[in-house]
């Protein structure tokens, strides 16, 4: 188990998060290169989340995913950033922008997915997983994380 800090861009929400850090991934998805205004969003996997706001509110937005599920996405009211995510069907699983903690190790994502969408030029990194879509099963993505001691995990 883990306990991190972090906050949005502005300040104005602060959250506390508790659980153990399941995986770090890339997406390379469309809804991913909008919401990062990037080339693919990072998500930090937490088992048990227990979230605890310090400071601030969200605003909750809700969107379907391609799997036809429902994921609800905490942004800050403020400056917008995007804090947390949760997929229905996901289980106790957080999802949280790792962009966004105080002190984020050096964590490298152990996979890439939604790669048919990559922006032209993308290249994947040598040992790392891909996936053209969502993987068909999770587990690979959480067993290459627990197995890199590359990761950054403590």
């Amino acid at each position: 188990m883990q306990t991190l800090e972090g906050q949005c861009q502005c300040g104005a929400v602060r959250y506390r998060v508790h659980g153990e850090v399941l995986t770090v991934f890339a997406c390379h998805c469309r809804e991913c290169q909008r919401q990062s205004a990037s080339a693919f969003g990072m998500a930090l996997w937490l088992r048990a989340a227990q979230l605890t706001l310090l400071q601030g509110a969200v605003q909750r937005w809700q969107r379907a995913t391609p799997s036809g599920r429902v994921m609800d996405c905490d942004f800050c009211l403020q400056c917008g950033t995007r804090l947390f995510h949760r997929s229905s069907g996901n289980g106790d699983v957080l999802s949280i922008k790792p962009g966004t903690l105080d002190d984020a190790p050096a964590w490298r994502p152990v996979a890439h997915i939604w790669t048919a969408s990559a922006q032209a030029g993308w290249q994947p990194p040598d040992g790392v997983l891909c996936y053209p879509g969502n993987p068909p099963a999770w587990e690979p993505l959480l067993q290459a994380w627990h197995a890199d001691a590359a990761c950054g995990q403590p």
